[in-house]
Formats: structure tokens, sequence, C-alpha cells
């Protein structure tokens, strides 16, 4: 029997067990920007070449500049000669999916535009395939959400309580600015768009890696057992990013790093691996543990919270072949700013499985190395067997779930030197792109999938959403009542400040050193 995914980028087919995706209208707003040219497309063009869209299935940009269709794909390929991942593009499986694609000009704002829109979904000749079958993409900048949920709802596009198929929307991060914000947006798109028609978009959640996360706790007997505080000494989850700012000073200067990556990304980490086991693997299930655990962690007092977090940001360094400037000297940052390029926050989940067990999340910008993981530390067993003839004390075992690059995931454990009484750390390594052998999607190439066959598993549920800004207001709350006029500084390069050493040196543990494998 042959591997349905052999190795090699041209190879591609579809597996048996994929899901099966319906002919559908897929509609872009925001078609003209660098999320649709860098993501959705690119996406979309390789769940094509894979079989995985039908002929049926049609594609249709909305966006402000005027184009005709043949602009627009031109445009399009010319961004997906870009890719790293993609190329070399190929041209027949390029046209074939160009033929589906269709653009209509409008603001966001105007009705005319989604008449014109409304017009064209019936005149594609595909429609006789994807009929009422549309699947929204909310490509745009976060205050046109609730605008375009309820233009598409004027222009008779939203769902239906009884028709003949579905109609989804499909939200980008963010939900919300707090916790305020994201409780108005659900109203919002509600109105228009109930619950589960409504797919809020988090790329984290399409990592082949951290959809492992499940199977890997639940199907495997040698883990979940010892998957609790009699035996786990404490959890670290870091997403670092090694560039800055870069050209988005304005808009991060308004958001930092805790509205950034923290109530979203990390969060998301962190259920995953907190949950309990689901009733099954449906979605309301998995999203019910979720919340749960969100649930379970409490809102300490404003000086907790101070004093289990530590917030920075990057200063400068001049002195490698491309120099850094200073977050405060980044264009379009307010000189005197307190936004946070980096945080670091102790978290406890209040449960019967994990009380004891502090949760160490950290994210930040210019870093040491672009790099996201999950290090579960084991508690150590007695060193008096060994201290006589060791002299030392064992390291903790220590499970590393690597979650970009390099997916995989590593056990590191205590092993003696051959030939001497010494004992080292020693590891074993699963590497997916190795063990596997067969193409790794891309994670919106998996989203995608899954909005247009209704899978909301790997999305965020409202509730999820709101408990999670609920913890981001609380700590930023905090923060805004320190009396400071300054952050403390990291320098770029290193793996962040002073202060978040010392938030792991007072409990007697230290952060887990990253290392390529």
């Amino acid at each position: 029997m042959t591997d349905a995914f052999p190795s090699g980028p041209e190879t591609c087919e579809l597996s048996p067990a994929a899901a099966k995706v319906e002919p559908t209208a897929i509609v872009i707003f925001g078609a003209t920007g660098d999320l649709t040219r860098r993501k959705i497309v690119p996406a979309l063009y390789q769940l094509s070449r894979q079989g995985r869209l039908p002929d049926g299935c049609a594609i249709f940009g909305y966006a402000r500049r005027p184009k005709r269709d043949d602009e627009f794909r031109a445009d399009l390929l010319a961004a997906l000669e870009e890719v790293p991942h993609i190329r070399p593009v190929s041209r027949e499986a390029w046209e074939k999916l160009a033929a589906r694609i269709y653009y209509v000009q409008g603001d966001l704002d105007d009705p005319s535009g989604y008449a014109r829109l409304r017009d064209r979904l019936a005149a594609a000749p595909e429609a006789v395939h994807f009929g009422e079958r549309v699947l929204f993409y909310l490509a745009t900048a976060p205050g046109f959400f609730g605008t375009v949920a309820e233009q598409i709802a004027r222009a008779g596009l939203a769902p239906k309580a009884s028709g003949p198929g579905p109609r989804r929307l499909i939200v980008e991060k963010p939900f919300g600015e707090d916790l305020a914000s994201a409780r108005e947006l659900s109203r919002a798109l509600h109105r228009s768009f109930p619950e589960e028609t409504l797919f809020r978009i988090d790329h984290y959640l399409g990592k082949e890696t951290v959809q492992n996360l499940l199977y890997f706790r639940f199907g495997n007997s040698i883990y979940e057992p010892l998957w609790n505080r009699r035996y786990i000494d404490h959890v670290q989850i870091t997403v670092a990013e090694r560039l800055g700012v870069e050209n988005r000073g304005e808009y991060y200067d308004a958001t930092g790093a805790a509205r950034d990556m923290l109530q979203n990304h990390l969060f998301q980490l962190l259920c995953l691996v907190a949950m309990e086991p689901p009733a099954s693997l449906e979605a309301g299930a998995i999203h019910d543990e979720k919340v749960k655990v969100l649930r379970s962690i409490p809102t300490p007092a404003s000086s907790e919270l101070l004093a289990c977090s530590v917030r920075a940001q990057y200063g400068a360094d001049e002195t490698g072949a491309h120099p850094v400037h200073a977050y405060l000297q980044e264009p379009r940052v307010k000189p005197d700013s307190l936004t946070e390029t980096y945080v670091a926050w102790r978290l406890d989940v209040d449960n019967w499985r994990w009380s004891g067990v502090p949760f160490y999340l950290r994210t930040g910008k210019a870093l040491a190395q672009q790099f996201t993981e999950i290090d579960i530390f084991f508690r150590p067993p007695p060193s008096v067997l060994f201290a006589a003839v060791c002299g030392m004390r064992l390291g903790r075992n220590c499970l590393r779930i690597r979650i970009q690059p390099n997916e995989g995931i590593h056990l590191l454990f205590n092993a003696k030197i051959p030939g001497l009484p010494v004992i080292q750390r020693a590891s074993m390594h699963f590497h997916y792109r190795e063990d596997f052998a067969r193409y790794l999607p891309e994670a919106y190439e998996r989203l995608l999938v899954d909005a247009l066959t209704g899978e909301s598993t790997l999305f965020t549920r409202h509730d999820e959403v709101e408990h999670a800004w609920r913890l981001v207001d609380a700590l930023r709350a905090a923060w805004s009542e320190e009396k400071r006029g300054e952050l403390p500084t990291y320098k770029p390069g290193s793996m962040g400040p002073a202060e978040a050493e010392e938030l792991l040196a007072r409990d007697g543990r230290r952060w887990q050193p990253f290392q390529y494998d």
C-alpha cells in the first residue's frame, strides 16, 4: 500500500480519510491585503493542488481598489511566487485555480458593493455547484468586522434558518481589545451569524503539533497517568519572536505583547495542556473543557499580579551586522511609551489536577530565536542514591513539545556517561517531517478545510475569548496602577530581561534554554 502523501513537494494527493469539502463560494473581504496574499490564497492554492477543493468551488475577492478579474489573478500569482514553501508555482495547478477566481470592487460599508457581490455570486459559472454554500472570510481591520457582517445580512447573504446550504463566517484575531469590546463584537456578529456559523481563527491551533496535543495526551497510556500535580513540577510555555515591531509601531504601541499574543496563542496552548479529557472529540465537548481551564484560573489582587508578572521593552543593539533600534526609537512609537514588548506571567490553574503546579508563560519580540514550545517538567526523584557517586542533584525530566520550528516532541532524561560515574541529561527525539515523511500542511490549509466542512474544534468559541480577556484585563489593570516612568529593558538577541529569570529563580526554577534539534 502506497503512502497517501509521499515525500517531496510535488506529491500532495488527497488522503482517503480527509474531510470532504463540498463545492463552496469563498468570499474574501480585504482581498488585496497582506493576509490574503501571504496566507489565505497560498493555502487555497495548496488545497486545490491536493484535490481538496472540488471544481465547483470559486473564490471571490472583495476590496476597495478597482481591478479586473485578470489583474487580481496576476497580483495573486506574483504574491504566490514569493511564498518560500510553494516555489516554484505549478502553472497547471495555478491556471486551474485562477479560472475560478473573481474580483468585486466595493467599500466595506457600501451597500451597493454587497449588491454587486450578490449578483456576482449568482452569475458565476460555478454557482450551479455551490448554490447557497458560502464561506465569508474577514481579512480586514477589526473595526470593520461588525460592519461587514451587517452588510452581508442586508444583502440577503447571511445564514438562513432553513436553507439548502450553510453560510459561515471566518473572523481573524484580534477578537476585541478587552473584555467589553470582545462581548460587543460577539453581539454584533451574532445579529447576523449564529455562534455555530462563526469561526474565530487562531492560526496556532492549525499547526500540526498543536493538534497532536490531544492525541498525545489522551491516546498514550505512558503519559496520561502522570499528567497531574503528583508528578508534574511545573509547565513552561514560550512564544518567542526574533524580529522587533518593524513597520507595525503604531499598531503595536496600542496593543502590546499581552493583548497581541498572551490573550490568544499562549492561553490556547495552556488550555490544551491543562484540560480534562473531553467526553468526545466533537468541537463542543473540547471547547467546554478549555473553558473549564480558563474558569479555574483565579483573578488575583493587583499586588499579586505585579509580583507574578514581568513586562519589559527591548533596548538598542548597535553591535551586530543588522543594528536594532530600541523599541522607544521605533517609527510611530511614543517616546514615553509603557507598552510591553515582552511579558512573562506565573499562573495557577486552581483545580484538582493542577493545584500547586505553576504555569509560566512568556512571549516577546526581538528575542534570540523564533520558536514556540511547551516544556513539561516532572518532579525530580530523590537524589540520595546517586549523591555519593555523582555529587550532584538529579535534573528534572522534561517533555518538550516543539510547535515551531522543527516540529516535534522530545523527552529529556538522566543517563550515565559511559566509563564515568557521572549523570548527564540525554534525550529522545521525534520529528514530524522525518518520522512521518509526508507533506506537513500549513496551518491555514487545515483551518480552511475545517471551516469549509463546518468543523469548529480548532477555532475559538466566544466564552473562551471572554475568559481569556478577563485575565488579561486584570493584569493590564494592575500594570496601569503601578507608578512607573519606564519599563525594564532587555538586549535584542537575548531571551528577555533579568527580571524574567528572577521570576522563576524565586521558585527555585529556571527557564528551559532553547535548543535547535
